[in-house]
C-alpha cells in the first residue's frame, strides 16, 4: 500500500494502468512524455506536469451515473456540465477523485487535470502544458494535429489557440454544442495574443 499524497511516478503509473484500457494507457504515456517536454521548453514545473499528465484521465472510464452524481454533489463543479457531452465530465470528476482517493491536494496539479479538456481563461503554464500535451501526444492521429505540433515547438499559446479553434469548428460543424468555458478560453488567449502583438507593433 502506497502512502496517500506522496506517490512517485512508478506508483502513479501502476494505479492508472489498472484503471485504463491498454490503448488509453499508451495515450497516457504519450501525454506524460509530451508534457515533460513542453514543461521543460516553457518553464512549467516538471514534476507537477508529469503527475498531472499521468492522472489526467483518472476518471475517464468511471460509470456515467457515478460521474453525474459527483458533478451534482460537488459545489466546485458547474452543474451546466451535465448539459454537454459526457466526454467532458471526466476531467472535472477526475480532479475530485484524485484528491479524494489518492490524497493529492496540490491545487496546481488538480487544476491541470480539471481543465485539460475545456481549458479556462487565465490558464497557468502548467494547465496549458497538460492541455496541449493531451491534444498533440504522438498517438494522436487526426487532420490538423501536425499543424498544432509544429506551432508547439515555438509558441505554446498559439498552439493552444489553434487547437481550440479546430475543436470549436469541428463541434459546430457537426451541430454539437461547445462548452462555454472552451469558447471563453479561446477568446481569452486570442485577445491576449492580439494585445501582445499590438504592443510589439506587429498590428496596425
Amino acid at each position: 500500500m502506497v502512502s496517500k499524497g506522496k506517490l512517485n511516478r512508478e506508483e502513479l503509473l501502476k494505479i492508472v494502468e489498472s484503471l485504463l484500457p491498454t490503448a488509453r494507457y499508451q495515450h497516457t504515456l504519450g501525454v506524460m512524455k509530451t508534457a515533460l517536454s513542453l514543461a521543460t521548453r516553457y518553464g512549467a514545473d516538471q514534476q507537477k506536469a508529469e503527475a498531472a499528465a499521468i492522472l489526467h484521465d483518472y476518471a475517464k472510464f468511471r460509470p456515467l451515473d457515478e460521474m453525474r452524481q459527483i458533478i451534482q454533489s460537488e459545489p466546485d463543479i458547474p452543474n451546466d456540465l451535465l448539459d454537454y457531452n459526457h466526454e467532458l465530465w471526466h476531467a472535472f470528476v477526475g480532479a475530485v477523485l484524485v484528491r479524494e482517493e489518492l490524497g493529492i491536494t496540490d491545487q496546481d496539479i488538480l487544476n491541470a487535470i480539471r481543465y485539460h479538456t475545456t481549458g479556462r481563461p487565465g490558464m497557468s503554464p502548467l494547465e496549458k502544458v497538460v492541455f496541449l500535451a493531451d491534444y498533440i501526444e504522438p498517438g494522436r492521429r487526426f487532420p490538423g494535429v501536425d499543424d498544432v505540433r509544429s506551432l508547439a515547438e515555438d509558441d505554446l499559446d498559439q498552439a493552444i489557440i489553434l487547437a481550440l479553434k479546430r475543436t470549436i469548428d469541428f463541434l459546430e460543424g457537426n451541430q454539437k454544442k461547445v462548452y462555454p468555458l472552451t469558447k471563453a478560453t479561446y477568446e481569452d488567449l486570442a485577445r491576449q495574443r492580439h494585445l501582445t502583438q499590438k504592443g510589439r507593433g506587429v498590428l496596425e
